[in-house]
């Protein structure tokens, strides 16, 4: 390729914080009217790399030189490569809520005369940039009132109207179900194709990466470690890009584990209904009926909204719902959990699908965290030990292979992977019978996720009951005893490990509503 199809040159990219080294000479390049993949660990330096493209980081604040569609780059914040064509769209979205979908397309940017808004000119641009990307909803739409995957679209009818010439996508489709997802992806091939932008793409989903990316860049410990090139003539070896990405091979995605003999009953729900907490005539649980074994791994699957997560949630100290009804069950014995706390010292956890926001409190370090759910066990007389604390901290952190400086890091400076470890942590310091685990592995990359279902066997090995919800059907296949399938909020199948397979399971999650079966 000439100088002139190469749209990005980044040379030498050298980024620290303190004395941790988290780019070390990186190089990428992209060419024009590419669809380019980034992958790697978490923790590689993925994100780093991007927020040192788009200003985030500003220049000086790094060593090694940026050049974008020909001219070199100095960027002292975000406004600067947005003027240059250079957009990012972060995991996090940054919408506001409360605003609507045409607000939110031209915030900082808004169609004014004479500095006057022109609420007129906003309707009918963020209409024509809305159509572009697929959104039929009326331009005023609060974003609260959209789910995850429209506000994807959003954000990037925000970034067409800046003229886009290079759209970064850092994992667009984590939270995303595969309808969303598919429609998302979609979009970006049609934007490359019709409109020839060039887009950088973050994603942990292999599959993704082989049906979208034309080229594909590998950063492992902050540094580059390869770039693989995608046609339809040679298409992605995925087993050759995690060896890159993790330095290793996998030659099983999941661990060989053997499935324990299940013991005595740990936990049963029986006839459990909830309702939604603001709309009382609105069943999202029906007459669940679960049980889970000592040293046994149960999965939950269902598409998104089959009422999983509301099932854990309810039983979880009736974190969530209204109207609940039904009996719970642990060690046989019948048991009222009206809040969190009487949950916990029942010998049940939860582990959130959503770990920043009520999985970690951000603001303390990974030992506060990691004994969050234990304060009333390690305290004497209202008194925490500080010793018991560090020792029981300290010990999870080299079995669970936290990467970190020591326990008194914050976890907001963790991978995601690492935030994912230190929330294991935090359920298994507190020595619960029961763990219900909710999309443990979302938004972690392979070598990551490896790791956490070896944590996993080992709390069935240890004789714990664990109940793992996720989108991911490979992965439940991959690692569960049983599954249940969850359809419209009623359980309508148990199945086995030998009837596993995704056929089968789809069809008990996509399942009319009937009867609940046992």
């Amino acid at each position: 390729m000439s100088d002139s199809d190469t749209i990005l040159h980044m040379d030498g990219i050298t980024k620290t914080f303190g004395q941790v080294t988290a780019l070390s000479q990186v190089n990428l390049s992209v060419e024009r009217g590419e669809i380019h993949a980034i992958c790697g660990e978490n923790g590689a330096g993925k994100s780093t790399l991007m927020n040192v493209l788009s200003g985030v980081y500003p220049y000086g604040s790094y060593t090694g030189t940026i050049s974008f569609d020909g001219k070199t780059c100095k960027y002292r914040n975000i406004k600067d490569s947005e003027a240059d064509g250079i957009v990012i769209i972060h995991q996090e979205l940054a919408l506001s809520p409360y605003l609507s979908v045409a607000e939110n397309i031209f915030i900082g940017n808004e169609q004014a005369k004479g500095g006057v808004i022109d609420w007129n000119a906003t309707r009918s641009e963020a209409k024509r940039l809305m159509e572009r990307v697929g959104l039929p909803d009326d331009p005023d739409t609060k974003i609260m009132d959209m789910g995850v995957g429209k506000q994807q679209l959003v954000e990037i009818a925000k970034a067409l109207s800046k003229n886009v010439k290079l759209l970064i996508l850092d994992e667009p489709t984590a939270a995303l179900n595969d309808e969303d997802s598919a429609h998302l992806l979609s979009l970006v091939r049609q934007l490359r194709d019709e409109h020839g932008v060039t887009c950088i793409i973050i994603t942990h989903k292999l599959n993704e990466v082989a049906q979208i990316a034309d080229n594909v860049t590998i950063i492992r410990d902050g540094s580059t470690v390869g770039t693989m090139f995608v046609t339809k003539e040679t298409p992605l070896d995925q087993d050759e890009l995690i060896r890159k990405m993790v330095g290793r091979p996998l030659t099983n995605l999941y661990p060989d584990h053997p499935a324990n003999k299940p013991g005595p009953e740990y936990f049963r729900i029986e006839d459990w209904t909830v309702h939604h907490p603001l709309d009382s005539s609105r069943v999202v649980v029906d007459h669940a009926n679960i049980e889970a074994r000592s040293g046994e791994i149960v999965g939950l699957a269902g598409l998104m909204g089959a009422g999983r997560t509301e099932l854990a949630m309810s039983v979880f100290g009736r974190s969530y719902g209204s109207g609940i009804s039904g009996s719970v069950y642990i060690k046989g014995k019948k048991v009222n959990l009206p809040n969190v706390q009487a949950a916990i010292d029942a010998g049940l956890a939860y582990a959130t699908e959503d770990r920043k926001v009520y999985g970690l409190n951000l603001l303390q370090n990974i030992r506060e965290n990691a004994s969050m759910a234990s304060l009333k066990r390690m305290s004497k007389n209202g008194v925490m030990d500080d010793n018991e604390e560090v020792k029981e901290v300290e010990k999870y952190r080299r079995e669970f292979r936290i990467k970190c400086r020591d326990i008194d890091e914050g976890v907001d400076t963790l991978s995601g992977g690492n935030q994912q470890k230190v929330v294991l942590s935090k359920w298994v310091i507190a020595d619960p019978d029961i763990l219900i685990l909710d999309e443990p592995t979302r938004g972690i990359d392979v070598g990551a996720k490896y790791e956490i279902y070896e944590i996993i066997d080992q709390l069935a090995d240890a004789g714990k009951a664990v109940i793992v919800i996720s989108s991911e059907l490979p992965e439940l296949i991959g690692i569960c005893d049983r599954i249940y399938t969850v359809s419209q909020g009623v359980i309508t199948d148990n199945v086995d490990k030998n009837g596993f397979t995704q056929e089968y399971l789809m069809k008990g999650m996509t399942k009319e509503k009937e009867v609940a079966v046992s």
